[in-house]
């Protein structure tokens, strides 16, 4: 039976939202160019038969494959309302291409989550930033114990899409992924990674080798504390049940592992890079007895710096460690080894205020915060960690030794398994929180307003500079002895966010180019797609007014030579009034010009996505 949801595009209201407005384009916007709705449609009714799209341009007659997305499709269920936008229930869409024409279709991934909320018409499973209503059958104990039992957490996937052998997967910060029909987009089953690997939870960003090999980064949990673990799908039949730990090093903090969303991998080591934005866990532990959302047990420590961890891929030992000022990140770039320097790209941003500002009421009421901008304010960062002169760090050394032994580790609790009230709790921060912290240093001059890049300390100028490495600007330095510091240095002065590179022929490998969406929410056009050359520090854009792509993906062309031979694609949606249309974007990935576009006239809403997989000659 076709699945149907029904619920209300969430309409933004100066009137209701804002009323204390302030008049600043004459209208009482802050950011008139930004529609900020697109984020907060809801799918009212799947499209399940592939609709027939109207082709404008051309196509290039070589593109057969699938488009696949995934983000959030439904706000609302029954009468209740989500309050954050990690937490709207997972929606599919393809755009299946084939000889120049397109295809449209989307579909609610059929999670146990889902089912529960539409069974009782309310929201029964704390997500990431909404409580569930208490139940009250369950006592204090019954929540508690919640805690062990993952089946218990929700198992909303609605991040991203990637291959585990010949099959998908949609994937969220949770242990479940959810493996689906490329063609129809049906949910075809569901997994618990815990149960093959013992990890808690693993990020929304697999790393999918040439070979078929898939490595993860999950929490895990010892005796000892709890582990970061990378995780190995060794390519092949019965990739879960084959499923191992290749490596562990423990956490910079027992009681407050960190956030990760992403991880990187070169030839020789994988790449944690360990942000001060941690899990409480005794926080954790309150969310369960006070009935509080997921967000109650982040904190952010200011005034602590990150950690980039180097883990050898063959032996799971910690090889490098350095650290740098503090930021926060969701995406890396790239990263790759060259001359005895890991380079590694990372979209960042000075806090992690941005997750606060992905709450429904910030996002109803920001065209009257004139901060909102400062607050999603990032841009991409390199870093280049030298390795001649970087010792083994012998203090977190594996507790286990070698890891590359098929090790199962027993479950433990969950993070992510967790009941809440009805207040919204945001993620915590430390007492430095509100001191005057400038943001990391490097060696550029531009600045904005509220992303201050600065000039290098006059604190390193007695030391070396250790990168020997050409054609950077960034920096790093020994202190007495000490831990080696990295500085790092700007690709390009706009905002960049879910950056796409020729993954295939150049993950972690040395690259030129990668591919991203604005993150400047008071640009002159916050739909712009850009094109960044990491090494001429150049940049090429395309934009449309009132149009809000996706995020691009990197196509190669058929017997392709340089590297950005070929096409990006990228989904649009348009603001104000045209939210039942729908657009596949086709741009020359060289010249960022378009070749051509397929238009869809849909019978209800079609929310933003978030992050998806190209899937060659799926037809």
């Amino acid at each position: 039976m076709d699945f149907l949801i029904v619920s209300m595009l969430v309409k933004y209201d100066p009137k209701q939202h804002d009323p204390q407005a302030n008049v600043i384009d004459g209208s009482g916007r802050c950011y008139p160019n930004c529609d900020s709705t697109v984020w907060l449609r809801s799918c009212e009714k799947e499209i399940t038969e592939p609709l027939e799209g109207h082709v404008i341009g051309t196509i290039p007659v070589w593109l057969n494959g699938s488009l696949l997305r995934n983000g959030p499709g439904s706000w609302k269920v029954g009468d209740m309302t989500f309050q954050h936008l990690f937490d709207c229930s997972a929606l599919l869409h393809r755009f299946a291409i084939h000889n120049g024409s397109v295809t449209y279709q989307n579909r609610f991934v059929q999670t146990e989550t889902l089912k529960k909320n539409n069974a009782a018409q309310r929201i029964v499973v704390t997500e990431f930033g909404t409580a569930a209503v208490p139940d009250p059958c369950h006592s204090i104990f019954d929540r508690v114990s919640a805690m062990f039992r993952p089946e218990s957490a929700s198992d909303n996937s609605m991040i991203s899409i990637y291959p585990i052998g010949d099959e998908l997967y949609t994937f969220a910060e949770t242990p479940f992924v959810h493996r689906i029909n490329p063609r129809t987009l049906a949910t075809e089953a569901r997994i618990c990674v815990s149960d093959y690997t013992g990890v808690i939870h693993h990020t929304s960003h697999p790393h999918v080798l040439s070979n078929g090999t898939v490595y993860n980064l999950g929490l895990g949990s010892t005796k000892s504390g709890p582990v970061y673990q990378i995780i190995c799908f060794p390519h092949g039949e019965d990739m879960f049940e084959n499923a191992y730990v290749k490596a562990q090093i423990p956490c910079r903090w027992k009681l407050n592992p960190g956030y990760m969303h992403t991880f990187g991998l070169t030839e020789n080591y994988f790449v944690i890079v360990e942000q001060p934005l941690s899990v409480s866990l005794s926080e954790y532990i309150k969310t369960q007895v006070f009935n509080q959302n997921m967000s109650a047990c982040l904190k952010w420590f200011d005034d602590k710096p990150c950690y980039f961890y180097l883990v050898h891929r063959q032996t799971g030992e910690l090889a490098h460690k350095f650290q740098s000022n503090t930021f926060f990140y969701m995406h890396i770039i790239n990263q790759y080894e060259q001359d005895d320097h890991v380079v590694i790209d990372i979209c960042c941003y000075k806090n992690p205020e941005m997750i606060n500002s992905m709450y429904l009421e910030s996002i109803m009421n920001m065209q009257s915060n004139p901060n909102y901008a400062a607050e999603f304010r990032g841009r991409p960062l390199r870093f280049v960690l030298p390795l001649s002169n970087s010792s083994k760090q012998t203090t977190l050394q594996n507790e286990n030794g070698y890891l590359g032994r098929r090790q199962r580790l027993m479950k433990s609790m969950t993070l992510s398994a967790i009941s809440a009230r009805l207040q919204q709790p945001k993620l915590k921060r430390s007492q430095s929180d509100y001191e005057d912290v400038t943001f990391i240093e490097n060696n550029t001059n531009a600045t904005t307003d509220d992303f201050n890049f600065t000039a290098k300390n006059d604190k390193y100028k007695p030391f070396a500079n250790l990168v020997t490495l050409g054609n950077t600007k960034a920096e790093a330095y020994q202190l007495g002895g000490g831990p080696i510091f990295v500085h790092p240095e700007l690709l390009c002065d706009l905002g960049c966010e879910t950056p796409r590179i020729n993954y295939d022929r150049y993950l972690a490998k040395p690259y030129q180019y990668f591919y991203a969406i604005s993150s400047d929410v008071d640009a002159d056009n916050p739909g712009t797609l850009i094109k960044v050359d990491v090494i001429n520090k150049t940049c090429l854009t395309w934009c449309e007014e009132n149009c809000f792509p996706s995020e691009p993906i990197f196509v190669p062309s058929p017997n392709a030579i340089e590297e950005d031979d070929g096409v990006v694609l990228a989904s649009m949606i348009w603001g104000g009034l045209n939210e039942n249309k729908v657009g596949l974007l086709v741009l020359c990935a060289k010249t960022m010009n378009e070749l051509g576009r397929c238009m869809f006239h849909t019978n209800g809403p079609v929310p933003k996505c978030l992050h998806g997989w190209y899937a060659k000659d799926l037809l």
